[in-house]
């Protein structure tokens, strides 16, 4: 794929910026009439900083907009924002939530927050946490590194996902839908004020779904359910109880095909983007996840303030699978099995100190933690025996003229113990002297690693532990002029423990990233409108290089992420919003025993761009109804390391109608229309290797109907 050239790039970014300022100059014009928000980024920092004092690129997507985009999964709710990308694999949103950020891709499952503290996936199993949109208040995206404030992290950013909690004044909705794929859903959202003391709340929400997939024989279900308390002890003290309790019988379908027959023919045939290559009788997704909590805070006066975040989690996964190997026989596609009996219980804990001040000409925000996390998980997975001389394993597969009903022979293969324990201590300083903001932040972090594997097929035991110290630092600079202009650069830091193992069977050493970022934030004076420029860098060192030779890993790897990315969220009139982004991504692998220097990773596109816009109708016969319509392109990326086979460029369009019934004396009754992927385009997502690709989704319509009362 043809990189821009350097100054083919500035006079993108100069044009650009000069696009974003004429476009902030109509956004003060026409947006008169709207109050002044202070929009707020806390994920970023864990203060609440403005939108145009943030020194990072953070994105914010908030409830009205995962509803008005009808999104089924966080994966679908940030597709709309820049530096994302949710193609990777494909249309298995259902499952996991695999966000790619900023180019990095391997801790996609590992890098989301619920209400400030990680969500403990295991990633080396299928032990992995999916919330539901219906229970988020918002979701913000925070761009590159940020292990200063949240310990291990992956280098391209976090997802930080905010719960609908208690509010004291009274609201209730029900909601039920339906639509393709056999879809049906129902929902609610009830809570207010205990009592007229004004100190304790409740809130409690619930859902239920049930539907089939884009696959033959597989389906998705879940039931789930988050009552809260919240409770005001006396007038320095909250506190706010939370759990979580979800249960999905069903989970889709997670699997991929090979290159031969999806992005090119196979003996002139091409597989359909609906083909299972399973076993009914064998396909399992059973997941179970519980998480109690709370938030305390207590304030001791005008300048010290003490917070405690804590969240229990346990999980318990029974997975099975027969899935295609990518080898081909003629017409048929070999078949394996996997499966897995996974219980995963995890304890996190975040305290806080915020003292804000004043020091001479200078107002301070110092920021004092000390955060633990354990994480213990039992897994014990099984085979179909194949490989091992154990019965038979399972027939291949036509997929052109698939028949099933093949049997195998199911045999356990390991019994795993896997444990993480985190310790971490930070500062952070916030410095405001005028206009001037400066961020300065360290953190150190002790990572305690103990992983113990039984083969039950050979009967050897193996054990890798890993105890490491690490250091992370972020600084950044901020000038925020009278106009609503704040241009800022910052370095940030991250590390990673990996669960790969060298030639002498123990874990790799963790990468290790940083970056250095440079931006423009821009919000008009009397207008909630936000707009943003970032150009980046990220250096990972010490990434897992997989040695052919010895069938095992070392961290001698390095990769370089570097990028563009533009976001503007406008409304260009009181009726009229938009949301527009654009992003550049150049990913090189700079060192790699497997002579893969100069290569781009595969499921990375360079290019991305989005728009979605939302026109509200308030005079006249259509008055009541709002529309959406969004367009998404998605580049092209390799489907190879060796970078010899392209994954095509995609565009797709989503489409929403809402009427609000109040129109026709239905008061508090609203019915909106969700069209995904509008014109049913057939494309491939992304490809892990030439026999892993991914089917994108197909064209999915849903229809709900709310009632706040």
């Amino acid at each position: 794929m043809p990189t821009p050239r350097p100054l083919a790039q500035a006079i993108a970014l100069a044009a650009a910026g000069v696009a974003l300022s004429a476009q902030a100059q109509n956004a003060s014009q026409n947006s008169e009439n709207l109050s002044t928000v202070t929009v707020t980024a806390q994920a970023a920092t864990k203060t609440e900083t403005p939108f145009n004092e943030t020194p990072q690129s953070v994105s914010l997507i908030t409830q009205e907009e995962i509803r008005e985009q009808g999104s089924e999964s966080v994966q679908e709710a940030t597709r709309y924002t820049a530096g994302v990308f949710t193609g990777q694999y494909g249309a298995t949103g259902g499952r996991y939530d695999a966000i790619k950020l900023r180019g990095f891709g391997s801790d996609s499952t590992d890098n989301q927050y619920l209400d400030g503290l990680k969500l403990l996936n295991d990633k080396g199993t299928y032990s992995i946490f999916q919330i539901d949109p219906y229970f988020l208040e918002s979701i913000e995206v925070v761009k590159g590194p940020s292990s200063v404030l949240y310990g291990r992290a992956a280098p391209g950013g976090l997802v930080a996902l905010t719960s609908k909690l208690p509010q004291f004044t009274s609201h209730r909705q029900v909601q039920a839908s339906v639509g393709t794929q056999g879809h049906l859903g129902a929902g609610f959202d009830i809570g207010g004020q205990i009592g007229d003391s004004g100190r304790a709340a409740y809130r409690v929400v619930g859902l239920v779904k049930d539907a089939d997939s884009q696959w033959d024989h597989v389906e998705n279900e879940r039931y789930a359910i988050a009552p809260s308390l919240a409770l005001d002890i006396g007038d320095s003290t909250s506190l706010t109880l939370m759990a979580y309790l979800q249960k999905d019988p069903e989970g889709g379908y997670y699997g991929g095909l090979p290159a031969d027959g999806t992005l090119y023919s196979h003996n002139g045939k091409r597989i359909s983007n609906s083909f299972y290559d399973g076993e009914e009788d064998y396909e399992t997704f059973d997941r179970e996840q519980a998480m109690v909590g709370y938030q305390l805070e207590h304030r001791f006066n005008d300048t010290w303030t003490g917070r405690q975040n804590l969240r229990y989690i346990h999980s318990d996964v029974d997975y099975g699978q027969v899935y295609n190997t990518g080898i081909w026989s003629g017409d048929e596609l070999g078949r394996t099995y996997f499966g897995a009996d996974e219980e995963l219980s995890a304890l996190a804990v975040d305290n806080q100190l915020i003292a804000d001040f004043d020091l001479g000409d200078t107002q301070h925000t110092v920021l004092t933690g000390l955060d633990y996390q354990h994480r213990d998980t039992d897994a014990e997975w099984t085979t179909d025996g194949s490989d091992y001389g154990y019965g038979d394993g399972f027939s291949s597969i036509n997929p052109f003229n698939p028949t099933y009903g093949s049997d195998g022979t199911i045999v356990p293969f390991s019994d795993n113990d896997r444990e993480l324990e985190q310790t971490g201590v930070y500062l952070q300083d916030q410095i405001a002297l005028g206009q001037w903001r400066l961020t300065l932040g360290g953190r150190y972090d002790w990572v305690d690693i103990e992983n113990e594997s039984e083969n039950l097929i050979s009967g050897t035991t193996s054990q890798q532990q890993l105890d490491d110290e690490s250091f992370s630092g972020r600084a950044a600079l901020l000038y925020q002029f009278d106009n609503g202009l704040s241009p800022y650069i910052s370095y940030s830091e991250s590390f990673s423990p990996s669960s790969n193992v060298d030639e002498s069977g123990d874990l790799i050493e963790p990468s290790d990233a940083e970056q250095v970022e440079l931006g423009l934030k821009y919000q008009p004076n009397g207008t909630s409108d936000q707009y943003s420029i970032a150009v980046f860098q990220i250096d990972q060192d010490n990434t897992a290089n997989y040695i052919q030779e010895t069938q095992a890993y070392r961290a001698v790897g390095s990769t370089r992420s570097r990028g563009l990315e533009l976001e503007a969220d406008k409304h260009i009139t009181e009726d009229l919003a938009v949301r527009a982004s654009y992003t550049y991504t150049d990913v090189e692998i700079r060192e790699s025993e497997e002579g893969n220097e100069g290569k781009t990773p595969v499921a990375t596109p360079e290019h991305m761009a989005s728009v979605w816009g939302s026109y509200r109708f308030q005079e006249g016969a259509l008055s009541g109804l709002t529309t959406g319509l969004g367009v998404r392109y998605i580049g092209d990326s390799w489907a190879n390391e060796s970078n010899t086979l392209e994954v095509p460029d995609y565009t797709l369009v989503d489409a929403s109608l809402k009427y609000d019934l109040s129109q026709v004396g239905l008061n508090g009754v609203t019915a909106q229309l969700n069209v995904n992927n509008l014109f049913d385009k057939e494309y491939i997502g992304a490809c892990y290797s030439e026999s892993r690709c991914y089917f994108g989704a197909e064209r999915s319509v849903k229809a709900t109907v709310s009632y706040d009362f």
